[in-house]
């Protein structure tokens, strides 16, 4: 027991020092900073409504700055971002429903999945950008 005077003086919950980094970590990691920036993208998204609804010098302004280079990396991130959380959602859906997914192995698998699925996902949707 915890209150008691021979309490055992190790953590009552796991830290960094207990646990190896691995794949599962490093999804539930990135899953919350995705779902931080997406917050940002949000902002952006409205940023762009509201030059979009002021007229054509507001919409020129916003598209000069989404067509630069930092602009278009921030796009590139944003949809990564995008698809990355919505690849760890299904996944946490499939774990929270059903139970799948939760022995070591599928779990780091399909973290590596939703790495690749996201950047491969944003590349694909720039190529199609550019194609149109």
């Amino acid at each position: 027991m915890s209150g008691s005077p021979k309490a055992d003086p190790r953590p009552l919950s796991p830290h960094l020092q207990v646990w190896r980094f691995h794949a599962t970590m490093a999804a539930s990691i990135t899953h919350r900073i995705t779902g931080m920036g997406l917050y940002g993208g949000t902002l952006l998204i409205a940023a762009w409504l509201i030059a979009l609804a002021s007229g054509p010098k507001s919409y020129a302004l916003i598209e000069d700055i989404a067509f630069s280079i930092p602009g278009q990396v921030l796009l590139f991130l944003w949809a990564v971002a995008v698809l990355y959380h919505f690849a760890n959602g299904i996944r946490h859906l499939l774990w929270d429903g059903p139970g799948l997914g939760f022995s070591p192995k599928v779990a780091s698998q399909v973290s590596l999945f939703n790495y690749a699925f996201a950047v491969v996902g944003a590349v694909a949707l720039f190529l199609a950008a550019t194609m149109a």
